[in-house]
């Protein structure tokens, strides 16, 4: 294989290895809406399935990170996909929804390690302007999986049932495993520091961050965006499905916010030289703000349909990707000396709190769009109160800096 080959194979495996997670939180939601009638199961525990995945998948990647650090970036994520096809395994054979929720769980925190050590190797094999445009691959592979994996996995489900799903992740798994065992050193980014400190470490990192009222408030924010997005994502199966759209067609109505998702990042790149980061994340909370009421206000009025449902989540994803990037930039360049422990801390609370904002999908019941739109105004509501927080924390810390 020659060099350009090779790299571009690392820059391949790299992209896949990121948004795995992703395709095994969303491949199954179209089989959602049957599994309550084949498990003779309740829709709360039904939507239980996603929250376990996704606690799961955000809290293990505080620690992938710093195992990876002390231990080497390929043996940490051998082992995470060892326990992501494992669950997906016992998914696939699960004949209960408590098994099946167990089995999620683990498939969680094995998956949580392709983001968390994906994202570090991009720092470890790429620089200067490379970094930055593989950077970009992997905002652009995190967008489109969303709607990718719903299409493939109603595809799926039709054609040979829901379980079929689960050995397909299994499956890929497996080829992830060798193609990382290929592509990666043995040793990859494995410290030197003294072993009995780096969990002391780890914790006074977070520890420090946690005591930055703009670090929490800037986190939170991506929590309460997260979960936005989140409850539209688990509780659109339950929604169609009043709309009679059936588990093939659920992933094409879900593109509606990832596509436009993906364009506003584009555009915050190319924005953010002239307006400023601040601006744009307050064009970007007024177009998410108009998008949610849209729904809401579309359902009140009756005008119960899938696309009155997807349609407004194209103001609402293009809202999300104004925000998110200068949000996150903002939890790192906060305090540059912690940032790594500031992207685990950011990837841990979007995940927590989408989690939440997933199994609050389950608390209602789903017939037309009411009630979803109603619990996405709430997380919304949650992310203008938090951005307006922000605003004083940072009009505070200028005028501090002006007395000194």
């Amino acid at each position: 294989m020659s060099s350009a080959e090779g790299r571009g194979a690392r820059i391949a495996n790299l992209l896949v290895q990121i948004a795995f997670g992703l395709m095994a939180m969303t491949i199954c939601l179209p089989s959602m809406q049957d599994w309550g009638e084949i498990f003779g199961a309740s829709q709360p525990a039904v939507q239980l399935t996603f929250s376990v995945y996704v606690l799961t998948y955000g809290g293990l990647q505080l620690l992938y990170g710093p195992l990876s650090d002390r231990f080497g970036r390929r043996p940490v994520l051998l082992t995470g996909l060892c326990c992501a096809g494992l669950g997906a395994l016992l998914a696939a054979f699960a004949n209960d929804i408590v098994t099946l929720t167990v089995a999620r769980a683990i498939q969680g925190a094995g998956s949580a390690a392709g983001i968390a050590i994906g994202r570090a190797l991009v720092q470890d094999l790429f620089s200067g302007s490379d970094r930055t445009r593989v950077m970009a691959f992997v905002g652009m592979a995190l967008g489109v999986t969303p709607p990718l994996g719903t299409v493939i996995g109603g595809a799926i489900h039709e054609w040979m049932g829901w379980r079929a799903n689960f050995v397909l992740m299994a499956l890929l798994s497996v080829a992830l495993f060798f193609t990382a065992l290929r592509l990666l050193a043995v040793n990859q980014k494995a410290s030197t520091l003294d072993r009995r400190h780096w969990v002391i470490e780890m914790l006074t990192a977070y520890a420090t961050l946690l005591r930055q009222p703009g670090f929490i408030a800037y986190v939170a924010l991506l929590g309460s965006t997260t979960a936005v997005f989140y409850v539209f994502l688990s509780g659109a199966p339950s929604v169609l499905k009043s709309y009679d759209v059936g588990p093939a067609g659920v992933g094409w109505y879900i593109m509606a916010g990832p596509i436009f998702y993906i364009l506003g990042n584009f555009l915050t790149s190319r924005l953010v030289r002239f307006l400023g980061e601040p601006s744009i994340m307050m064009i970007g909370q007024g177009l998410s703000i108009v998008g949610v009421v849209l729904m809401w206000a579309l359902s009140a009025l009756g005008w119960d349909s899938a696309l009155a449902f997807a349609l407004p989540m194209m103001l609402v994803g293009l809202g999300h990707g104004l925000m998110v990037p200068p949000t996150l930039t903002a939890t790192v360049g906060l305090n540059p000396a912690l940032a790594g422990a500031a992207a685990g801390m950011a990837g841990l609370m979007q995940q927590w709190v989408g989690a939440l904002g997933g199994f609050s999908v389950g608390l209602v019941s789903h017939q037309g769009a009411m009630n979803a739109s109603q619990l996405m105004l709430f997380f919304t509501a949650i992310g203008v109160a938090l951005h307006i927080w922000i605003l004083k924390v940072e009009r505070r810390a200028v005028s501090s800096d002006a007395l000194r």
